[in-house]
C-alpha cells in the first residue's frame, strides 16, 4: 500500500513514469500479489486541513457531467492528466499480474476552520453528496477497467458520520454500475454487520481489514487481548461522527473484534499501520515468517502493509528534498523504495511461503525484533498520529504528559502505560507492586523485556547500517528505561533512597544510549523529518535529549529531597526488589506436556489437560476469540503428574474458535505456557476450531 498525502513529497513520483514499472515489477519479483494506491488518507479530521491534494479525490481525477462539482484550484487539464496517470499505473500493475486496488479513504468534502486550504470543493451539499460519490465512483471504474477492488474508510474519519448506512448503500452501488467484478474492501474501525450486509448486498466479493496490532507492529502473533481504553464503555450512547468506533463498537478500533466469527461471508485481510516503524530499515526473516502464519489466522486471507515512508509529510508537514529525509543528498537513491530493498524481499518472499530462504546481515534481523518487542509491552498511544517509538518523544517517570500521549492510563506517566498486550505483558507500575508484596505474575515483566532488549541490542553488533546502529541504541534506551522505572515505582511506594539512586543511575544510562544513536543519526538524516505538523511527528533524535535531561534533574532534585529527610530502608523487600530490577533473570519455563484438542462441539464442555514437573497450582485462561469478550479462567485439579480442567458446556455453545494459555507457578516462579518462543516468534496460545 502507497499512499498520497503529500502534495510537496508525492507528486513527482505519482507522475514519474519512468518509476512505475520499475517498482511495480520489483513488487512482482519479491510476490506480492496486490497494490493498493491510498488516496485521501492524509487527514483524520476535516479541520485545519492545509494540503487537500486527492483529499476528496473523486473531483481530481473525473468530471462528473451535470453536477457542477469541481476542484476550485485545479485546472480541467490537471484532473484529465491525474486519470491518464492513474490509468498507466493501473494498467502497468496489471502487465506484472498485481492486482490494483484503488482506495478512497475520504468522502468528506467540507474542510472546517482550514483557510489554508490548498485546494477546495465547490458544487456539492448535503443532499447532493451521496450521488455525486456513487455517479463519481463508477464514472472512475469505468474510465480505468484494470481496477480490480476498492478499499472504503467507513468510519467518521472519512468525513462521513458512523450510522449512515444510506450514504454507504448509496455509494456501494457505483462498485455495481461499473459492470465488472470489483472487489469491497472495508477498513474495519466502526464497522457492524450491517455495514457488512449493505457491501454483501452488492454481490460483490467483500472484504474486511482489521488493524494489525492497532497502528503499530507488535510481535508476530495477534494480541491476547485489547487495552481498557478500546472497550466499550457500560452506559455509553453512540452519537456523534464516531459514534460506533468510540462507543459501542470501540473495540474494533485497534485489532480483530468480533469479526473472526465461523462460516463469515467475507474475507479478512489484516494491514499493519506504520506507528512502529516508518523510517528505519526493517528486515527480520524469522519474524516475517511468523507474521505470514499469523495472517492466516482463523482462515484470514493475508495482510497488506503500508510501506515504508507512509504518511511522510502528511497534513501540510513536507518538505522537498527527498523523502528518505537524508542529511546528505548523496545518499539519496533515484527512487525512495530502493533504500527498502531489504524490506520488501523479506516481507513478499515470507508472506507468499513462511519456509522461504530469505538472508539478511544477522545485524539486521536482530536489531528488526527491538521494536516491535518495545510496541507490545509498552505503548503509551496506540495512535500512529501520538506515539512515534523510531524518534520517541519522552515520557516522564514523574509528570504526566499532557499532549501527545492522551490515551494511556491517568496518571500518564511512563511507569503507568499499559502494554499493548495486558493480558501477556505487566505494566511497569503493576510490577513495582508485585515486587514488594512477593506475589508474582505470571506476565513477561519490564524487566524481562529489558534483558530481551539488550540481547537484541548485543546482537546487532558490530552495526551494518545506521538504521541498525539506531534500532540498537533505541534498544538499550528502553531497556535501561524499564529499569529506572520499575526502581522509581519501588522509589513511590517505599520511599526508599537507595531505589531512587539506583531509578537516576538507570535513567543516565539510558540518556547515554540515546545520546549515542541521536549522534549516529545526525549526520544521517535531516534535522527536520516530518511525518506530520506535530512537534512529536517531526524533528530529529538529537531535539528529545533535553526532555530526557529535563525528567533525569527532576528525579534529582527528589534525590536531594530524599537525601535530607529519608533513610535507606532496611525492609528485606525492598532491597530484594531492587536487586530483581537490577539483575534478576527469570527462571526457565517447566517442560510440559500438552497435546491441544483437536475441535470442540457447541454445548459440549471441553477437557483439558497438562502434565510436567511438580508445580504448586496451574490455572486455566479461556476465551472465544473475539476481543469484545474477557478471559476467563479456572484452577486446574492435579491427579497424578497431570493438571486437568474443563472450558464448561454454556461457554462452548459459540460461533468463534477457543484460545488458552496456562499459569503454571511454583515456589521458585510463575510462567506463561506455551509463552513466547526464545526467538519472541511464537504463537503464546494455543487455539481450538469448532468441530
Amino acid at each position: 500500500m502507497r499512499l498520497f498525502v503529500s502534495e510537496t513529497e508525492d507528486k513527482s513520483w505519482f507522475y514519474d513514469r519512468d518509476m512505475w514499472p520499475r517498482y511495480l515489477e520489483m513488487l512482482k519479483v519479491n510476490r506480492f500479489t496486490r497494490f493498493q494506491l491510498a488516496l485521501g488518507i492524509g487527514y483524520d479530521f476535516l479541520r485545519d486541513v492545509s494540503d487537500a491534494y486527492f483529499l476528496f479525490a473523486y473531483p481530481f481525477l473525473v468530471n462528473v457531467p451535470g453536477s457542477g462539482v469541481r476542484v476550485k484550484q485545479l485546472s480541467d487539464a490537471e484532473r484529465e492528466r491525474n486519470l491518464e496517470t492513474l490509468r498507466f499505473i493501473a494498467q502497468a500493475a496489471a502487465g506484472q499480474g498485481l492486482e490494483f486496488q484503488l482506495g478512497i479513504w475520504m468522502h468528506g468534502y467540507e474542510w472546517e476552520n482550514s483557510p489554508r486550504a490548498s485546494y477546495t470543493i465547490e458544487g456539492l451539499d448535503h443532499s447532493s453528496h451521496a450521488p455525486y460519490c456513487r455517479e463519481a465512483l463508477a464514472l472512475l471504474l469505468r474510465s480505468c477497467p484494470e481496477i480490480r477492488g476498492v478499499t472504503f474508510r467507513i468510519h467518521g474519519e472519512s468525513g462521513v458520520a458512523e450510522g449512515s448506512y444510506e450514504f454507504w448503500r448509496t455509494v456501494f452501488e457505483g462498485v455495481t454500475q461499473a459492470g465488472r467484478t470489483i472487489g469491497i474492501d472495508l477498513h474495519a474501525k466502526g464497522i457492524d454487520q450491517r455495514m457488512i450486509d449493505l457491501a454483501m448486498a452488492t454481490g460483490m466479493p467483500v472484504q474486511v481489514s482489521p488493524k494489525f496490532w492497532a497502528e503499530h507492529m507488535g510481535l508476530p502473533y495477534h494480541q491476547a487481548e485489547i487495552r481498557e481504553q478500546e472497550r466499550p464503555r457500560e452506559g455509553h450512547r453512540d452519537s456523534g461522527l464516531m459514534a460506533l468506533s468510540t462507543g459501542s463498537r470501540s473495540f474494533t478500533r485497534y485489532g480483530y473484534a468480533d469479526l473472526l466469527r465461523a462460516g463469515r461471508k467475507y474475507d479478512v485481510l489484516w494491514r499493519i499501520w506504520p506507528g512502529t516503524q516508518r523510517l528505519l530499515l526493517w528486515a527480520d526473516p524469522v519474524f516475517a515468517a511468523a507474521y505470514a502464519r499469523a495472517f492466516q489466522f482463523e482462515g484470514s486471507c493475508g495482510v497488506e502493509l503500508m510501506e515504508p515512508l507512509s504518511f511522510k509529510g502528511r497534513r501540510g508537514s513536507g518538505l522537498a528534498g527527498g523523502r528518505c529525509a537524508f542529511a546528505d543528498p548523496k545518499r539519496q537513491r533515484r527512487w525512495d523504495w530502493e533504500k527498502y530493498a531489504d524490506w520488501y524481499r523479506v516481507w513478499g518472499r515470507k508472506l507468499e511461503n513462511p519456509d522461504t530462504p530469505v538472508q539478511v546481515a544477522p545485524q539486521l534481523a536482530a536489531a528488526s525484533r527491538i521494536l516491535p518487542l518495545i510496541t507490545t509491552a509498552h505503548l503509551p498511544s496506540a495512535a500512529n498520529n501520538n506515539y512515534w517509538p523510531e524518534m520517541y518523544t519522552n515520557q516522564s517517570l514523574t509528570e504526566p504528559a499532557r499532549t501527545e500521549y492522551t490515551d494511556t492510563p491517568s496518571p500518564r506517566t511512563f511507569g503507568n502505560t499499559s502494554p499493548l498486550d495486558p493480558q501477556l505483558f505487566s505494566r511497569i507500575n503493576d510490577f513495582a507492586d508485585e515486587l514488594l508484596s512477593g506475589e508474582r505474575s505470571a506476565k513477561y515483566s519490564p524487566i524481562e523485556v529489558a534483558g530481551w532488549l539488550d540481547r537484541l541490542a548485543a546482537a546487532a553488533a558490530p552495526p551494518v547500517s545506521p538504521d541498525v546502529a539506531i534500532q540498537a541504541g533505541l534498544g538499550r534506551f528502553f531497556a535501561a528505561k524499564f529499569r529506572a522505572a520499575a526502581l522509581y515505582g519501588i522509589h513511590e511506594r517505599t520511599g526508599d533512597r537507595a531505589a531512587l539512586e539506583a531509578a537516576i543511575g538507570q535513567y543516565r544510562k539510558a540518556r547515554d544510549a540515546w545520546a549515542a544513536l541521536a549522534a549516529a543519526a545526525k549526520d544521517v538524516y535531516a534535522p527536520d523529518v516530518t511525518f506530520g505538523e506535530l512537534p512529536w511527528l517531526r524533528g530529529h533524535w538529537l531535539d528529545r535529549l533535553p526532555a530526557i535531561d529535563a525528567d533525569i534533574r527532576l528525579l534529582e532534585s527528589r534525590l536531594a529531597s530524599a537525601l535530607a529527610s529519608a533513610k535507606e530502608s532496611a525492609d528485606p523487600k525492598t532491597r530484594a526488589a531492587i536487586r530483581e530490577v537490577l539483575g534478576g533473570s527469570a527462571p526457565p519455563l517447566p517442560a510440559m506436556s500438552h497435546t491441544p484438542p483437536r475441535s470442540f462441539r457447541p454445548k459440549q464442555p471441553l477437557p483439558i489437560q497438562i502434565s510436567g514437573p511438580a508445580l504448586t497450582s496451574v490455572r486455566l485462561w479461556y476465551r472465544h476469540v473475539n476481543q469484545a469478550e474477557r478471559w476467563q479462567s479456572a484452577p486446574m485439579a492435579l491427579s497424578g503428574s497431570t493438571w486437568r480442567a474443563g472450558i464448561p458446556e454454556e461457554y462452548t455453545d459459540s460461533p468463534f474458535s477457543l484460545q488458552y494459555y496456562f499459569e503454571l507457578r511454583h515456589a521458585r516462579g510463575a510462567w506463561l505456557y506455551p509463552g513466547l518462543a526464545r526467538d519472541l516468534a511464537g504463537q503464546p496460545y494455543f487455539v481450538v476450531h469448532l468441530a
